[in-house]
């Protein structure tokens, strides 16, 4: 949970029960006691790595504090069908207003963290690190990048306050690399702003003309052929961090990698995730 506030959980936790829960789970109301308590557990279904056990208990705490959460299977685990992720013992209408928040949570994060692990495998041994994007589910960003953190990848910015990127519609807009760089550097200034800078450049022209203006963090080589993507980055020579994008998929992120550059972003760690199948059963 590094990097999240309380705050922001809490939040995410009332918002997501008032969507679902409003004015009552009325079928738990209806049959069962309001002081029953039941234990059930956490039953993976599928194969893949294990992601939102932490939120879970949150989840779950929040709707009864006395909760007891017996964790098995830790965030990041590889997991197969069949086991067993956690035991909950709580108040039983509080663990059914949980229920479907628990699974739809874990489910998408796990799918998010099973995706980076597959694309971290295929780089083990090389420094490259694997980057997210902001290729995410409105207002699920912060509990999407933090399954790409458990599945072994890395985040970019988080929005587009924390990082400045220009790209090829920023540049066509402004006029020129050139102009779009100086005009952001003198903003940056202006406004007493620390904040790294990534350029995006679609050929070895744009590439020429950010390497004689500066003024950059990263340049990030979009859609290059891998021929042409060693020899950008030969061309950089470590004067600036390196970025390829563009398509990069599981067949082809190891032949990117080993062409030296420092960052690979991948927006289909969470825009091409899937969910990993979870159950929650109630023990009898």
């Amino acid at each position: 949970m590094e990097g999240i506030s309380k705050e922001t959980i809490d939040q995410f936790i009332e918002q997501a029960l008032y969507e679902d829960v409003r004015d009552g789970d009325h079928t738990s109301l209806a049959c069962i006691p309001k002081d029953s308590r039941s234990k059930a557990r956490l039953i993976v279904k599928d194969d893949g790595v294990l992601a939102g056990v932490e939120l879970a208990e949150i989840i779950f705490k929040k709707l009864d504090p006395t909760a007891v959460i017996d964790v098995r299977i830790k965030d990041g685990t590889d997991v197969k069908y069949g086991d067993e992720a956690f035991y909950v013992e709580c108040n039983s209408q509080a663990l059914l207003q949980a229920e479907r928040l628990v699974l739809n949570t874990m489910q998408r994060m796990s799918g998010i963290a099973s995706m980076s692990s597959r694309f971290a495998v295929e780089v083990e041994g090389s420094d490259v690190k694997i980057l997210d994007t902001r290729k995410t589910t409105p207002l699920l960003r912060f509990l999407e990048k933090w399954a790409v953190r458990i599945g072994g990848c890395h985040n970019y910015r988080i929005g587009l306050y924390d990082w400045i990127m220009i790209k090829d519609n920023h540049i066509d807009a402004c006029g020129s690399i050139t102009k779009a760089i100086q005009k952001t550097n003198a903003y940056l200034k202006e406004n007493n702003l620390d904040l790294g800078i990534t350029v995006e450049v679609r050929n070895l022209v744009e590439l020429y003309e950010v390497l004689e203006i500066g003024g950059v963090t990263r340049i990030m080589l979009d859609n290059f052929e891998i021929p042409i993507l060693r020899e950008a980055v030969a061309i950089v020579d470590k004067k600036f961090e390196t970025e390829a994008s563009g398509g990069i998929d599981l067949q082809t992120v190891g032949k990117v990698a080993q062409t030296g550059v420092d960052f690979i972003s991948v927006g289909a760690l969470t825009h091409s995730a899937g969910c990993l199948d979870l159950s929650l059963k109630v023990m009898k």
